[in-house]
């Protein structure tokens, strides 16, 4: 547990190498992607952690809104803990909104961060803005109102996702829901999902970054019906880099855990 401005960080440690930190996307903790991390361990020196809300994690005040820029501001300070060294991060949806606040508001606190199929409102469009900020209250209303279940499936056809349809590589079984985890789904789809419609960062700051940061845009090969493969071309156009394509859908780092795993350090060591 590590003590940050009003929460006690649950995290996890394994491996030797360089530290690389896992930013998780939906509800996940630090459990999440288990699978990928015992590919990644060999490698690197992999942190995962329960972000404020989820879990083991404790915060102060649970009903108190926690905006992206406090999400990041907890990477920062677990980091600081852990290494002198700038560090590697792979950000997962929220996760790679996350590791771009992170970056631009703590100059050399990443050394590289792949932001894969990253949800980042402030890229795109207006009118697409408008659109995916129109299904994020729709989504934050029906959890709201009690119906998460509903909120998933809104969730689910935002990101691309089809249960019926989804491929995973051989020995991948999908993970129950459990009574813990509904309460973490809950969490993310009322706060966090509040805080992703608000956030505004956008590529002056994301430039920014770019100082001391190499950012790796990423998207999923099936994630194309995705709004965030869409913010993963744009973050490309921004940087004016490619876009590097990872295994599986939105959800590549559980689908497909051995594959994502090789893709990952094939990109961070590239």
């Amino acid at each position: 547990m590590l003590p940050v401005p009003g929460a006690d960080l649950y995290y996890e440690v394994r491996g030797t190498g360089p530290v690389l930190i896992i930013g998780q996307s939906g509800e996940g903790d630090a459990g999440r992607s288990a699978a990928m991390v015992d590919r990644l361990v060999e490698h690197y020196t992999v942190v995962t952690y329960d972000r404020r809300g989820l879990s083991r994690t404790k915060v102060a005040d649970p009903s108190a809104f926690v905006p992206p820029e406090t999400h990041a501001e907890d990477v920062h300070h677990l980091l600081a803990a852990l290494t002198d060294e700038p560090a590697l991060m792979l950000g997962c949806s929220l996760g790679a909104l996350y590791g771009l606040h992170l970056a631009a508001a703590h100059p050399g606190r990443l050394s590289v961060l792949i932001a894969h199929d990253p949800a980042v409102p402030g890229l795109l469009p207006p009118a697409d803005r408008a659109r995916i900020e129109r299904t994020l209250t729709d989504v934050e209303t029906a959890a709201r109102a009690g119906d998460w279940r509903a909120a998933v499936a809104k969730v689910t056809a935002a990101t691309g996702l089809d249960p019926a349809n989804m491929r995973t590589e051989s020995g991948v079984t999908t993970v129950p829901m459990t009574a813990d985890r509904a309460a973490n789904m809950t969490y993310y789809l009322t706060n966090d999902v509040a805080g992703l419609r608000r956030d505004t960062l956008g590529p002056a700051e994301i430039l920014t970054a770019t100082a001391t940061t190499r950012i790796i845009p990423a998207a999923g090969a099936d994630s194309t019906r995705a709004w965030n493969h869409q913010c993963a071309t744009q973050l490309a156009a921004v940087l004016n880099a490619p876009l590097s394509e990872f295994p599986g859908g939105h959800n590549g780092n559980t689908a497909f855990p051995r594959a994502f795993a090789a893709r990952t350090h094939e990109l961070l060591t590239s």
